[in-house]
């Protein structure tokens, strides 16, 4: 009997029905799909409140995808090939932007690019490759420029002087304190469930922190949902810079809200708390993000001043035998006299020794 397939019938709709003596199966007619072309900043208004939760960080993408349309002249496509990726990063570089603003430039585009993929809006992604990055100098406040530019919070705003505290003391995220209610203050500590990293944690208090959490008495006699969401993030960051110009930090790029965080971070790992604790107190989703504060951390070398210092003649041999860096290979060898008295003397010596007598 021969195995060829027969058809049984005509196709009927998308469908067909093959036999065969051992098989039977279907296969689809699929119908041919339009290929359309979108604008970037097309595919951000149809994903981006898909993708990104509202507040600074899609604000930022916004500009970042707006910037990206521009370079691209607005042009349509269909697929996003790795020449037009090439191009777009040589020129933000040749616009002054740093391998960092690029990454972060890139991971959102890389995002919006990947979803439109998946929803078949474009056919191929090119390679996202990360610029390499160069270790920047951390900016943190001296204890000095701290009590100068808080007491000119302080003039402006009690509650911008009581959020300032509380986020160089905690160390969070200006977000994260403005997310606070009550219910995440129990005793002396205080849970952050809003985070960055999705991963929720809590801390201990410091004293003066238990102190800018409680609120004045108010004439309303209510008080609002967390301690400090009277405040807006934008209401926050103009009084914080009109105190730092009043205190002369005005023209320090460095000085924003954030070098708070850096502060907490610096003042812990130079107090001498270990670097994993300290990624426990940031909340930092990866180690490697707490090992920038690493370098901060050297009153374990403090010893080798100690030994460069020496004079050379100094140094005794004793000093270098009981150095717990003394190597066998380098150790000099103890005199005959004193192996003998130890033990340490070769058996067949011991042997000589003793038919003599």
């Amino acid at each position: 009997m021969s195995n060829e397939a027969i058809q049984e019938g005509e196709p009927s709709g998308h469908f067909a029905v093959f036999s065969s003596q051992n098989s039977k199966f279907r296969y689809t007619y699929n119908k041919i799909r339009e290929v359309k072309s979108y604008r970037i900043g097309e595919l951000f208004a149809a994903y981006r409140d898909i993708l990104w939760d509202d507040g600074r960080h899609k604000y930022n993408v916004s500009s970042f995808i707006g910037e990206i349309d521009e370079i691209l002249l607005g042009e349509r496509f269909s697929t996003f090939d790795q020449n037009t990726l090439d191009n777009l990063i040589g020129t933000l570089r040749q616009r002054g932007n740093s391998n960092a603003t690029i990454n972060r430039k890139m991971a959102a585009l890389s995002k919006l690019l990947r979803k439109a993929h998946k929803m078949g809006d474009i056919h191929s992604l090119p390679e996202f490759r990360r610029q390499k990055e160069r270790a920047g100098r951390i900016r943190f406040l001296e204890r000095d420029e701290e009590a100068r530019l808080f007491a000119a919070i302080k003039s402006r705003s009690e509650d911008a002087y009581r959020l300032s505290v509380f986020l160089v003391d905690t160390g969070c995220r200006l977000g994260e304190a403005l997310g606070l209610i009550w219910n995440d203050i129990q005793e002396h500590r205080v849970s952050f469930w809003i985070t960055k990293s999705g991963r929720s944690r809590t801390i201990p208090m410091t004293e003066r922190v238990k102190e800018v959490i409680k609120l004045p008495p108010t004439t309303e006699g209510r008080r609002p949902k967390g301690p400090f969401s009277k405040l807006s993030q934008a209401q926050y960051r103009a009084i914080w810079n009109e105190a730092k110009a009043e205190v002369g930090l005005g023209a320090d790029e460095q000085v924003v809200p954030h070098i708070l965080r850096h502060t907490c971070a610096s003042r812990l790992v130079q107090g001498g708390i270990d670097i994993r604790r300290v990624q426990m107190w940031l909340g930092h989703q990866t180690l490697s993000m707490t090992m920038r504060y690493a370098h901060l951390a050297t009153n374990d070398l403090d010893g080798c001043v100690v030994v460069l210092e020496k004079p050379r003649g100094d140094q005794a041999p004793s000093a270098a035998e009981n150095s717990v860096f003394a190597s066998p290979l380098t150790a000099p060898s103890p005199g005959k006299a004193a192996r003998k008295e130890s033990g340490l003397e070769p058996a067949k010596a011991r042997r000589k020794s003793s038919k003599g007598k």
